[in-house]
């Protein structure tokens, strides 16, 4: 399912997860972390792969359409499992 979302609201749940987050999330997708990092905007290839991430230039840094969400969807978990 393609999931789309705005680059800062991205980027606003990449820095609303709790520390240690990217390993965690990376542990349970059986990926390195660099890649998960490049799932939230990142763009470090050498380490991390690519993610099926396609930004469309527009206001609030455009608009980010991910070809799978599941990771987005698991870090609005973890977010909500931190905030009770």
């Amino acid at each position: 399912m393609t999931d789309r979302i705005t680059f800062n609201e991205l980027r606003k749940i990449k820095d609303s997860l709790p520390d240690g987050s990217m390993l965690q999330l990376a542990n349970e997708f059986g990926l390195e972390v660099e890649t998960v990092r490049n799932y939230f905007g990142g763009a470090n290839y050498t380490k991390g792969k690519s993610v099926g991430m396609h930004i469309e230039p527009g206001p609030n840094g455009g608009i980010v359409e991910l070809d799978d969400s599941a990771i987005l969807d698991r870090a609005k978990e973890i977010i909500a499992e931190h905030s009770h």
